[in-house]
């Protein structure tokens, strides 16, 4: 009976013990998965995100079971660098940068041995992060959707939809160091189609309600707003205003038109998202950033809001509802 008795307290110790160390277990298997860190200006879009896991999900990588996300995000560009240095001092395996410019060159600033995966509109090899787009080089990889060609497409649709309006505006963060060759650019095309173009600074929410302000002083019949992670941040804000002050706008993610936005016209941010998300897994699995050449989209994306274009008191011709692949009623 004695001896029953101690067994009993043998079996109950040890499991006791074991269920004291599972926990432990589980920990330590968490810890020693490899961490994504993401980084980027404005928000983390869900839509973006999942594209971004289903990339990763086709190499056989899936958040939780054989690696975790930790994202740091802000809409203030003075915070990016120390953003940067947290995921580099996290041990990150892998960081991923979205949208913009000064995101890439910060996590780039923090580290030259973490692999970096970035999707953005900036030149990547005319801004010295990459040696070319076949052969990157170094540690820095990923999807770049040449915002320059998207900005021209946003002024020509935006000109088709009002042509005879005189000026048009140009909503743009001075924050990104890409603003000053989008507005060169924009303004270089604009004056070859004798097209009026002014442009509106804005680094902060107040700003963004000053910069209507000078539309609506200026008379601006049109609106195109630069690709920017703020402007992402604040599409509420920007859909509000375009409404309140009466004014066509065009913007870079169709995000916008689903909030209730005009016009979309950019890259299918879902399949950047995807490939991005893709590189990622195959950096995890060993391959090296410096070999996997910068990929451009095939597929872009235009979006209309009829409802919208009704309460501008303006009509979309046959030809754009044939062009768009969204069309919201």
């Amino acid at each position: 009976m004695q001896f029953g008795q101690l067994k009993r307290r043998e079996f109950i110790s040890l499991v006791g013990s074991m269920a004291a160390a599972w926990p432990l277990a589980a920990r330590a298997q968490q810890q020693a998965m490899p961490v994504v860190g993401y980084l980027c200006v404005g928000e983390v879009i869900a839509e973006q995100m999942a594209a971004l896991r289903r990339g990763l999900g086709e190499q056989g990588y899936f958040e939780g079971h054989n690696f975790i996300f930790e994202a740091r995000s802000t809409e203030n560009y003075d915070r990016i660098p120390a953003l940067a240095a947290e995921l580099v001092a996290r041990g990150v395996a892998v960081i991923f940068t979205f949208s913009n410019l000064i995101a890439v060159e910060a996590a780039k600033a923090a580290t030259s041995t973490i692999p970096i995966v970035f999707t953005m509109g900036a030149d990547p090899v005319l801004q010295g992060l990459v040696a070319n787009l076949n052969r990157p080089g170094a540690n820095v990889t990923g999807v770049t959707y040449l915002v320059a060609g998207t900005e021209l497409k946003r002024l020509e649709l935006l000109r088709e939809l009002v042509p005879q309006a005189p000026t048009f505006a140009y909503l743009v963060n001075p924050s990104n160091p890409a603003t000053e060759l989008n507005t060169r650019n924009l303004q270089t095309a604009a004056h070859s189609i004798g097209q009026r173009l002014i442009v509106m600074n804005a680094a902060t929410p107040l700003e963004i309600d000053t910069a209507f302000a000078t539309l609506a002083r200026e008379q601006a019949r049109g609106l195109l707003v630069e690709g920017d992670g703020l402007f992402e941040a604040r599409r509420s804000q920007l859909i509000v205003l375009a409404a309140r002050y009466i004014v066509p706008a065009i913007y870079f993610a169709p995000e916008f038109v689903s909030g209730g936005g005009l016009m979309s016209y950019s890259d299918d941010r879902a399949e950047s998202f995807r490939q991005a998300g893709a590189y990622v897994g195959r950096i995890l699995k060993g391959e090296k950033p410096a070999d996997l050449p910068v990929l451009q989209p095939t597929k872009f994306q235009f979006a209309i809001n009829v409802s919208t274009a009704r309460a501008l008191g303006l009509e979309f011709a046959p030809s754009f509802l044939v062009r768009a692949d969204t069309v919201i009623e």
